[in-house]
């Protein structure tokens, strides 16, 4: 029986770069179970977005920086492209692809998006994501109909508001209290790290409404300008433009009818319910990353001569160039097994340690790269400018993939306390 073989260096069905490990396997000729034609239009639809974007918005981080807002009308365009919330039914006002979204459009979606490259840009795609989830779910018709089709289609912003000065990852401690009034809750407390929250018209606000610990937390829906909110920009190590800011409630009067669910103290299990994607969506762009270190790295190598010959030529940077591919392939595949999980329904509980073992994957295959990637470049990825800027920037980053969304520690120690070890 004959045997034919093929090979991926036939790069005619290539999609994206031709470096090599700058994209997905499946991107650059390998065979895969999980992708078809609507997941391949798809593709083809982020990247267009993103490639016309992208040379705009280079500089918006540094801008940001000195206190320049984001351009909004980045959400209106995507909505428009079908890039914005294409997980969402068109019922609701989303713009699923043909067959419909499943974890690897997901996949895609996250994937492309952080594409950007401008530090926390991408945060504005997914943190309503986050905020809005309850609401769908486990909301009234009335919060439906109040926020759902406006946040879909760009119109209005959310943020996700849950830290505490006190609470980060510990969120059965949190202390921001909600006293019920007559027919008002009555908000007093402050949210630290809140993500894109200079940005949000309405914040999803974890409170505490009954007694201590996790049984005692609801999640209530507050508008930004409701007399007593305050928002404060926080000055970050990096993804200076997602906006994150420290927000105070002082004595916030908002109506009962904004909490979600039934009745009080339902909170923490939405929450729960909430951070398997949330994590997922992190570990989506540090592969990213890691990917664009590794990526630049292969590029930059190709040209620099170091003592008569070029990088790519010293068997040391090959071997690190080698161990970053190593690390990124076997992260992406990661990333698609829990997809594939995902995609079948697998219950979110039994996803949680698996997810919180991917996340410190991500972190730390994002962290080995980004220093790999400096090494390789050496003092041109000191500087904010020239041929090592991204790789300047992407280090600075590393911390906002190994903190946020549950520490390395704490996602270590959760995922073996569901293995019950």
């Amino acid at each position: 029986m004959a045997i034919s073989f093929t090979t991926n260096q036939d790069k005619s069905n290539w999609f994206g770069s031709d470096v090599p490990f700058a994209e997905p396997a499946w991107y650059q000729g390998m065979d895969s179970p999980y992708y078809n034609d609507s997941h391949r239009a798809f593709r083809a639809q982020v990247r267009k977005f993103v490639d016309e974007w992208r040379p705009k918005v280079e500089d918006l981080d540094e801008l940001a920086m000195k206190g320049k807002s984001m351009p909004m009308e980045i959400f209106r365009a995507a909505y428009e492209a079908g890039v914005y919330a294409p997980m969402i039914p068109a019922e609701f006002g989303g713009t699923p692809p043909e067959g419909g979204f499943d974890a690897f459009h997901d996949v895609i979606w996250l994937d492309e998006m952080s594409r950007l490259n401008c530090g926390g840009f991408g945060v504005g795609f997914t943190i309503w994501t986050m905020a809005l989830p309850p609401i769908m779910i486990w909301g009234s018709e009335y919060l439906k109909n109040l926020l759902v089709k406006d946040v879909v289609t760009a119109k209005t912003f959310m943020a996700l508001a849950i830290s505490e000065p006190s609470a980060g990852s510990d969120v059965a401690n949190i202390q921001t209290t909600a006293k019920r009034e007559g027919d008002h809750y009555v908000i007093n407390g402050q949210k630290k790290w809140i993500s894109f929250a200079k940005y949000a018209d309405y914040f999803t606000v974890a409170c505490r409404t009954g007694g201590d610990g996790m049984g005692g937390i609801s999640l209530i829906v507050v508008p930004r300008n409701t007399p007593g909110v305050t928002v404060r920009p926080m000055p970050l190590q990096s993804l200076w433009s997602a906006g994150t800011s420290y927000v105070t409630f002082e004595d916030v009067k908002v109506p009962v009818k904004n909490l979600i669910g039934n009745k009080e103290n339902q909170g923490f299990k939405m929450i729960m319910f909430n951070f398997n994607h949330e994590r997922f969506s992190i570990c989506v762009g540090a592969c990213r990353a890691a990917r664009e270190c590794l990526a630049e790295s292969i590029k930059y190598a190709r040209v620099r001569t170091v003592f008569g010959k070029r990088l790519i030529d010293s068997q040391v940077i090959r071997h690190k160039i080698a161990e970053m591919a190593t690390r990124v392939q076997a992260l992406h595949a990661m990333i698609e097994h829990l997809a594939y999980q995902m995609k079948n329904n697998v219950h979110p509980i039994a996803i949680g340690g698996p997810m919180a073992l991917l996340k410190v994957q991500a972190s730390k295959t994002f962290e080995y790269c980004a220093r790999e990637a400096s090494q390789i470049f050496g003092g041109a990825s000191y500087v904010r400018e020239g041929k090592g800027a991204l790789i300047e920037r992407l280090y600075r980053e590393v911390r906002s993939t190994a903190i946020p969304g549950g520490s390395e520690e704490i996602m270590l120690d959760l995922a073996m306390r569901m293995a019950k070890l």
